[in-house]
């Protein structure tokens, strides 16, 4: 089973930057479609972003044009490139892998946005 770790969350002025980092291992990363997931307070969980083997990748409406997902195969490692960053984009990011029948979580790692 895969092991998920979050990385690269913190505080940042709306406008601002962050690249969030997800470190797999314990399995074979290329298997997996990743996702990227937020939860604000108060708030369902949302997918945000996700990425299969081969590159292509998805956005939420809110995130287009802002939001990038990427993968490195060779490094077992998924990023979200989060730029023009907005307050209500505060939320615990979480990384995600899945594939037929199983579905992991990383612990999550906190954004906020707020000046």
């Amino acid at each position: 089973q895969v092991q998920l770790v979050e990385s690269g969350g913190g505080l940042v002025q709306p406008g601002g930057s962050l690249r969030l980092s997800c470190a797999a291992s314990g399995s074979i990363f290329s298997r997996y479609t990743m996702g990227w997931y937020r939860q604000a307070p108060g708030k369902q969980r949302e997918l945000v972003a996700s990425i299969i083997s081969s590159g292509y990748a998805n956005l939420a409406d809110s995130v287009k044009g802002r939001f990038t997902i990427s993968r490195d195969n060779t490094k077992n490692t998924v990023y979200l490139q989060m730029n023009s960053l907005k307050p209500e984009d505060t939320a615990v990011y979480y990384c995600m892998a899945t594939t037929t029948g199983a579905t992991t979580w990383g612990k999550g790692t906190l954004v906020t946005v707020s000046s």
